[in-house]
C-alpha cells in the first residue's frame, strides 16, 4: 500500500515524554492502532525508535523513517495492505 499524503498524518512528539523519563510505547501503540485506513501517525523522537518500528511492522503497519533537524527522526506510520478511503 502506498503511503497515504501527508496531510493525512497526525503528529505526535514523543522528545517532552522522554525528556521527563515517560516511556511513550503505550500512547504510540494507542494512537496507532486507531488509524482508520488513509490515515497515518508521524511520530518525532529524539533517536530512531528501531523497537516500536519492529513490533508495528510485525502488526502489520508500514513505517517510512526520516531523519529530522539535528538528532531528531520523523517516523511515519500507516496500515499495510488496506485500500485508502
Amino acid at each position: 500500500m502506498n503511503m497515504p499524503p501527508i496531510n493525512h498524518f497526525k503528529r505526535f512528539d514523543v522528545r517532552a515524554m522522554l525528556s521527563r523519563g515517560v516511556e511513550p510505547f503505550p500512547e504510540n501503540h494507542q494512537r496507532v492502532t486507531a488509524l482508520k485506513a488513509g490515515e497515518g501517525l508521524l511520530v518525532v523522537a529524539p533517536f530512531l525508535p528501531s523497537p516500536l518500528v519492529e513490533k508495528l511492522t510485525g502488526e502489520g503497519f508500514a513505517s517510512k523513517v526520516e531523519r529530522g533537524n539535528g538528532t531528531d527522526w520523523m517516523v511515519y506510520f500507516w496500515r499495510a495492505g488496506r485500500e485508502l478511503d
